[in-house]
């Protein structure tokens, strides 16, 4: 999996349920064609993050196939977690 492109935006969060800062992340990924999570339309990652006093954290996020427009039912991996935490933390700073 390759991070090909990103767009992040700060968003508001009017039910105050999660303390902190949000962004919202989106993720084009490039997908090896032998990866389970492969598609034709290409894949997206969307990504919701917070940042409070204990620093920054995935809250949520799920694939979309950006052929069809459907969310796909994949989880990532704990490196791959890691990794898309880094690659935000980056872009934020």
């Amino acid at each position: 999996m390759k991070i090909t492109n990103h767009l992040f935006d700060k968003i508001n969060d009017p039910t105050g349920i999660i303390e902190g800062d949000r962004y919202e992340f989106l993720l084009d990924l490039e997908i090896d064609e032998e990866d389970e999570l492969f598609t034709e339309g290409g894949v997206d990652l969307r990504v919701i993050i917070a940042s409070d006093d204990n620093g920054l954290r995935i809250v949520q996020y799920y694939f979309t196939d950006k052929g069809t427009k459907t969310t796909m039912d994949f989880a990532l991996e704990d490196d791959e977690e890691a990794e898309i935490l880094a690659f935000c933390k980056e872009k934020m700073a």
